[in-house]
């Protein structure tokens, strides 16, 4: 149960920081082009990995057990990426974070093909349940399928399968830091070949920007991989809907977004649903333990 807890706060604190690092991008990335932020912010993280792993507690280095998963992860961190700037460029915000929503749904599904983790069904009435609160916060509903929405379904597919096969290598190995290091070694690299053809010069301000935008987005990844050796996949990723709390309080703070009552309603749907599927998780933990005590204080 502690475990189970101490993920879900990991994930919380999660949501709180990768929702920063998109307010972040939302200022500083209009007059540049994917490329360019992916490729500062993925050298960065490359740098501060770099840096930590010549710290006295870091003794696992940069090496890992599961090369050809890392691979994987990498590969579909870089692809969720691009689909992501794509996806923003073509849809509105709504839209777009309505793929996101999908991530849950295709986690089960994933978990089970790739992690053999068991999805119970009173875990899916939970996770179709946050599916319909993400729903309810754009009910104008979905468009006509264009390349934009492809691109959303591609990001919500890639990046379920690089948070999936981080919980695979997590299984493996318990070195963080290759997780966060490799994926943005793979960004930096994909990136860089592009940079060239769209490189905009960038003020100070701007280049300041991004080094806060890669400094807590490291510390972002970081936590994910942590907590998701404490919690199963299809349990992180309705807790990472939480993000959408956060969203609608940093639009409201900063750009003079106020959310509707739609927006509002679909909120608390998505946050009752992700709650209920951290008790799901621990409740059985519970059990057993209590199981436990009462057999040692039989007489």
């Amino acid at each position: 149960m502690r475990a189970s807890l101490i993920g879900a706060a990991l994930v919380a604190l999660y949501t709180i920081l990768i929702s920063s690092a998109d307010a972040i991008t939302k200022l500083i990335a209009g007059g540049y082009a994917a490329p360019q932020l992916f490729c500062l912010s993925g050298l960065i993280v490359v740098a501060l990995s770099l840096l930590m792993d010549r710290l006295p507690s870091q003794q696992q280095g940069l090496r890992t057990r599961s090369p050809r998963a890392m691979a994987v992860r990498s590969g579909a961190t870089v692809l969720a990426a691009v689909c992501f700037f794509n996806a923003f460029g073509a849809l509105p915000l709504a839209d777009v974070f309505l793929f996101i929503g999908l991530m849950p749904l295709l986690s089960g599904l994933m978990s089970g093909l790739i992690l053999r983790e068991q999805v119970r069904p009173s875990a899916w009435f939970a996770l179709t349940a946050g599916f319909i609160g993400v729903l309810s916060l754009f009910p104008g509903g979905l468009q006509a399928v264009t390349t934009g929405h492809l691109f959303g379904l591609g990001a919500a597919v890639f990046g379920t399968l690089s948070i999936v096969m981080s919980r695979y290598i997590g299984r493996h190995e318990s070195n963080v830091l290759a997780q966060v290091f490799y994926p943005n070694l793979a960004l930096f690299v994909a990136m860089g070949a592009v940079l060239p053809f769209v490189w905009v010069p960038m003020p100070l301000f701007d280049l300041a920007w991004v080094v806060v935008y890669a400094a807590v987005l490291f510390s972002a990844r970081w936590v994910l991989v942590l907590s998701l050796r404490k919690l199963a996949v299809y349990v992180v990723t309705p807790l990472m809907n939480l993000q959408f709390v956060w969203m609608v309080i940093l639009g409201a703070v900063f750009f003079g977004e106020l959310p509707t009552t739609a927006t509002l309603l679909g909120v608390a749907i998505v946050m009752v649903s992700g709650l209920y599927l951290v008790w799901e998780q621990f409740a059985p933990e519970q059990a057993e333990d209590t199981l436990v005590r009462n057999f040692k204080t039989d007489p």
